[in-house]
């Protein structure tokens, strides 16, 4: 059953639906549009071109080249394209290593190949570097942990997530797989 679940979130985090964050860029021009892009969830051609333009022709700072380089990486994720994602979420932790929101992102594109550990090690970073919707790291953190049979804290990461976010139904539906025994 928990591998089931596992699977289905996957597919939800490569469908777009949860566990990303846009890294924000400033600045305007194409990187702008790159980040627009990916927070309102598209990933089709023309919102990669945005980040590709930005990337090759625009003048950015570090961390909005990295930004830049995260946002793209989100959208090859939720493409299914886990090496270009891969490979883009790296060089974007690389350039702006102190973004929570791209060590979120990073994580997810481990979870979507099943190394929990990885993905673990990466939400932790997120929670402390801080990212701007921290329940996703902690339903994030809940699958690596589900991944590495500790049963326990996801359940408790699960709960926190739904704490930060009452209203968002993923993590509700986690929680009616667990049942708590008292000692």
């Amino acid at each position: 059953m928990r591998r089931l679940s596992v699977l289905v979130f996957l597919s939800a985090v490569l469908a777009g639906s949860v566990a990303h964050g846009a890294v924000t860029v400033f600045g305007g021009g194409y990187a702008q549009k790159c980040f627009e892009a990916t927070k309102l969830g598209k990933y089709d051609e023309a919102s990669i071109t945005y980040c590709d333009t930005a990337l090759l022709n625009e003048p950015l700072n570090q961390a909005d080249r990295g930004g830049t380089y995260v946002n793209r990486g989100v959208m090859r994720l939720r493409r299914h394209e886990l090496a270009l994602a891969q490979s883009d979420l790296d060089e974007g932790v690389n350039l702006n290593p102190g973004a929570g929101d791209g060590w979120l992102d990073r994580g997810a594109a481990y979870l979507a190949q099943h190394r929990w550990r990885e993905g673990l090690n990466y939400m932790n970073r997120a929670l402390e570097l801080g990212v701007s919707e921290p329940e996703k790291a902690y339903f994030n953190r809940a699958i690596a942990e589900e991944g590495l049979d500790d049963e326990k804290s996801a359940y408790f990461d699960y709960r926190h997530a739904l704490e930060l976010k009452p209203d968002w139904p993923a993590p509700q539906q986690e929680l009616l797989r667990f049942t708590v025994v008292q000692p």
